[in-house]
């Protein structure tokens, strides 16, 4: 669902706001494809495992505009943790976690500068 304030999200028992606005989402589906064509791995993580990623040297992907599902960018890594859908339902054991590694500059950024995000 679209908020009245243009933010993208879930409703189901209640309203989880995933993305700051469509634009993002569509930055966030985006990232996804270009991670899962470049990673050398892939990892997934569910429920308490989420607890456990570091997130330490990783910086935040500005382009998905992130509330409940986020991105992060690392030195050779991607990690898009997504609770949306579990607040939404209530259900804390249902955030994933998907952790694209194996990364070089280009699966990094796509090509676009760290300067440009």
């Amino acid at each position: 669902m679209i908020s009245p304030s243009g933010e993208f999200g879930i409703h189901a028992d209640r309203w989880a706001p995933l993305h700051g606005t469509v634009e993002g989402w569509v930055e966030s589906l985006a990232l996804a494809h270009h991670a899962s064509m470049w990673a050398k791995q892939i990892t997934k993580l569910v429920g308490d495992e989420v607890d456990g990623i570091e997130l330490d040297g990783y910086e935040p992907v500005h382009e998905v505009m992130g509330f409940a599902d986020t991105w992060w960018r690392g030195p050779d890594s991607l990690v898009a943790l997504h609770s949306g859908e579990a607040e939404a339902l209530g259900i804390p054991g249902g955030r994933t976690a998907l952790i694209y590694s194996g990364l070089d500059e280009w699966g990094l950024r796509g090509g676009v500068d760290a300067g440009q995000s």
